[in-house]
């Protein structure tokens, strides 16, 4: 078995619970704007449409096709438009009120702090590989409890490069002082988190919590964290 230093993890969806911190925060942005009075639906077709045109809209802006501020607002407005209402203000508002209290949610998967404790105790040295925003993720980190555990986080803001282009792979080897051998990625995106991290050389392990088909071979895979101390 390789000798594996360093450890880069992805934060959304692979430690950070994304559905259920978002589903929390649409909740209080729906109270806020009194959108029940508004969205001729049950809530959770509110948040449903939402997670489908996130979801699209972070694969357009992956591509370069849009920019972060778009994917923003376009999510929202999107959503509003499925409902028949068409104002891009609101879109906007709502936007603004998401990004701020979504940082703040704490819901992580089972068994994340226990697994970095336990890769901290055998000495490994870990870090976060992000296409998240910067500011967004380092206010996750620091309400999650989840900051204490790693010694650099690499976002695409900082890096100039997205997941899955070999440049934000390189730029986190170089920042943590890593070398490919050493080093392992872990993520739950087939594309942006093991594509990327083959394309760039690096091992990686496919964290698969949904069940997904998987059509590329990860150097390792595993549907559940705990699982990663057969590995480590």
């Amino acid at each position: 078995m390789p000798q594996y230093k360093h450890i880069f993890f992805d934060l959304d969806h692979t430690l950070w619970d994304f559905d259920k911190n978002a589903e929390s925060t649409l909740t209080d942005v729906y109270a806020h704007f009194s959108l029940d009075t508004r969205v001729a639906a049950p809530f959770n077709d509110f948040y449903r449409k939402y997670l489908y045109h996130n979801e699209k809209l972070w694969a357009r802006y992956q591509n370069g096709f849009i920019t972060a501020e778009e994917l923003k607002w376009r999510r929202m407005w999107r959503t509003l438009l499925d409902f028949k209402i068409a104002d891009e203000p609101l879109a906007k508002d709502i936007s603004g009120k998401f990004m701020d209290i979504l940082p703040t949610k704490q819901h992580v998967f089972d068994y994340t702090h226990e697994i970095l404790q336990y890769l901290l105790d055998k000495n490994y040295v870990l870090h976060l590989i992000t296409n998240g925003f910067e500011k967004t993720q380092w206010s996750k980190l620091k309400h999650s409890g989840l900051e204490k555990y790693f010694t650099h986080m690499i976002t695409s803001e900082t890096s100039n490069s997205l997941k899955p282009k070999k440049e934000i792979f390189d730029y986190a080897m170089n920042k943590a002082g890593a070398t490919l051998p050493e080093s392992i990625m872990i993520g739950d995106n087939l594309d942006a988190d093991i594509q990327g991290a083959l394309n760039a050389g690096m091992d990686c392990i496919f964290v698969n919590h949904i069940g997904a088909v998987c059509p590329i071979q990860p150097t390792y895979s595993v549907t559940h964290l705990k699982e990663l101390e057969t590995i480590f």
